[in-house]
């Protein structure tokens, strides 16, 4: 998934890993690396620091089943997302897709 904006809305975030709204405030209150623009109306608004942040909480939280004190401990330490095998994957296909443009230039 590669971020293109430098700003995301909460909804924008959610949907990218299918989860609620506010599953993220309550992540916001409890990671303190999580720090989201807020206007006046205080609409959050996402940088893609945020959401690499999100993604590594998510990661540790619903695929390796760490508790949120485990996921603090572990953001602690500098743990980071490790790609899924889908990321992988559509990485691997855009890389292809890139090399058979090339090859058909030539």
């Amino acid at each position: 998934m590669e971020l293109e904006k430098a700003y995301y809305t909460i909804n924008e975030v959610a949907e990218m890993f299918n989860v609620n709204a506010s599953l993220l405030r309550y992540w916001e209150k409890e990671f303190s690396q999580i720090k989201p623009y807020k206007n006046k109306k205080g609409d959050r608004r996402f940088t893609p620091k945020d959401i690499e942040t999100i993604r590594t909480i998510y990661f540790l939280t619903k695929e390796k089943g760490y508790t949120l004190q485990g996921a603090k401990d572990a953001l602690k330490k500098g743990a980071k997302a490790e790609s899924s095998p889908y990321e992988v994957i559509d990485r691997l296909e855009k890389l292809k897709s890139r090399l058979l443009d090339l090859c058909e230039k030539l």
